[in-house]
């Protein structure tokens, strides 16, 4: 059955049965939104409690521009319009932007990535599959929005409810049939892929981040357990068994009814992973999915990308993709931006760019490239201001176990980069002496390069695809991969005998200092 043409008439009556309504027995709307600047007459303003402000202060403004009708969780007496009262405002407007689109979610197969670290990689490898299978498959991620005709640049990992449904919306009108999407945390705790029922989704993993927004881990966990809720009672939840929390996703599966298959290399598993030869260029390794035995070459290093296809090959398999199609779309996957993507140089020594920015993730990348590599391993990152400061010190302790760390700005934001590179230094283990210290991140990359000898690896950690530096609160025009391209092309570089920087003394004392405050 075709969408229905726009605009689509809603009642909220039909849509929410369960909800109270004030001043009228139903409201039929064609629109909604959560923001009372964009309020009209054909539209519900959605009242939404935020982290700082709550929209109930907004409705009056919503009012004054012509919005006749209000969706929120509490009766609002200030102000005089119908209004729809329902148990949770955020996951209600979820579903009212889904049915004021036409519903375009129930025409669509949606599969769905949450973890920490490996979302982006993951759902690429996802909509590589189903294309490989000649499925045509929407894409929705930190990187890029596609709709399977058109691509944008992506403003956020996961879009707010009403992008979403509308991405959803210009998929089905370009004839996709399936989509991708990364489900993050923000996304999960703010309810907003809730008018979508997941056709199939998988866990990567579950380590510390966004604890700025969330508080704690234990909270960053339940956010991330709802993605058991989003799946469709016919859906499947991939779930990593080698990340300690995996369990939690089992269990959560089972107390909900929902089919779990878990996938890894080191621990048991429903599939696993193994694998025969690891270099620079990928890994080769053999899984065995329904039955049926599957040799395949990853075509990025790492073995968590091993992990991702395995979480990537379970979905596909969930959706009648043959095992023949699953190895095709693996290795002609196009590369992901950012994602241990190589920079090709002549200097006889290696560059990758990634968007590790968790000690978890630094921790990974490094580790497979030391494993890798036959030279020394450089390591080049920083952290982000105004995001969470307990994880700055980790990262620096996963740094540290490439063979050089170089500490420098990420996104500073607001923040004194030099605070930020305080914080991270007091993570570096008391004796580790080979580090170099330039908040300059132009700088830093550059005596990475210089520094470099044939047959080592230099890993630019941290911001990954982001052809941008926010420094402030603004962006300025910053591609690691593009800075690395122009540092070589002008580069006369003088290979030194081992680092004997003064800056690893000056910053010793410094990181002494700090751990006695």
């Amino acid at each position: 059955m075709p969408l229905p043409p726009l605009p689509h008439s809603v009642s909220l009556h039909r849509l929410f049965p369960k909800a109270s309504f004030v001043g009228c027995g139903d409201i039929a709307v064609q629109d909604v939104t959560e923001d009372s600047r964009l309020a009209n007459p054909q539209a519900a303003f959605a009242a939404l409690r935020g982290t700082r402000v709550d929209g109930a202060h907004f409705a009056a403004d919503a009012v004054g521009r012509g919005c006749k009708a209000i969706l929120t969780e509490q009766p609002l007496a200030a102000v005089r319009v119908p209004q729809c009262i329902v148990p949770d405002a955020r996951e209600a407007y979820a579903k009212l932007c889904d049915a004021v689109l036409g519903h375009p979610a129930r025409h669509l197969k949606v599969v769905g990535v949450t973890g920490t670290n490996g979302k982006t990689t993951t759902s690429w490898w996802m909509r590589s599959i189903l294309e490989a299978s000649g499925r045509h498959c929407g894409l929705l991620g930190t990187i890029i929005c596609d709709d399977g005709r058109t691509t944008e640049e992506a403003g956020q990992t996961t879009p707010d409810s009403k992008s979403l449904a509308q991405w959803l919306r210009r998929m089905v009108d370009a004839n996709s049939s399936h989509c991708a999407i990364e489900v993050s945390s923000h996304a999960l705790d703010q309810r907003r892929t809730a008018g979508i029922r997941l056709a199939a989704a998988a866990v990567t993993n579950v380590t510390q981040d966004h604890f700025d927004y969330h508080g704690n881990f234990e909270n960053y966990l339940a956010a991330k357990l709802r993605i058991v809720s989003e799946v469709a009672p016919s859906g499947v939840l991939a779930v990593n068994a080698d990340d300690p929390h995996a369990d939690r996703f089992i269990a959560a599966c089972a107390s909900a009814g929902k089919k779990c298959v878990t996938y890894g290399i080191d621990n048991d598993a429903d599939v696993r992973a193994k694998i025969f030869e690891e270099t620079l260029d990928g890994t080769t390794c053999e899984f065995t999915l329904n039955a049926i035995r599957t040799r395949v070459c990853v075509p990025i290093p790492a073995r968590h990308n091993v992990s991702n296809c395995l979480a990537a090959a379970i979905v596909a398999s969930h959706l009648g993709v043959t095992q023949d199609q699953i190895t095709a779309g693996i290795e002609h996957a196009p590369p992901v931006p950012g994602r241990l993507e190589r920079v090709e140089c002549e200097q006889g020594f290696h560059v990758f760019v990634d968007y590790a920015h968790t000690d978890d993730a630094i921790r990974r990348v490094v580790t497979c490239l030391k494993h890798v590599c036959s030279g020394r391993v450089f390591c080049v990152f920083g952290a982000g201001g105004d995001r969470d400061r307990t994880k700055r010190p980790k990262m620096a302790a996963a740094a540290a176990l490439a063979d050089v760390v170089v500490v420098t700005s990420d996104n500073p934001r607001t923040e004194s980069p030099q605070s930020i590179i305080e914080e991270i230094l007091v993570g570096l283990p008391t004796g580790f002496a080979n580090f170099h210290v330039d908040a300059d991140r132009r700088s830093a990359i550059e005596w990475a390069l210089t520094e470099a000898r044939p047959g080592d690896c230099v890993l630019i950690a941290g911001k990954g695809h982001e052809p941008y530096q926010i420094i402030g609160k603004e962006k300025h025009p910053f591609d690691d991969r593009d800075v690395v391209r122009q540092l070589l092309a002008k580069s006369t570089t003088k290979h030194t005998s081992p680092i004997q920087s003064p800056h690893f003394a000056i910053c010793g004392s410094a990181i002494e200092s700090l751990r006695t405050q």
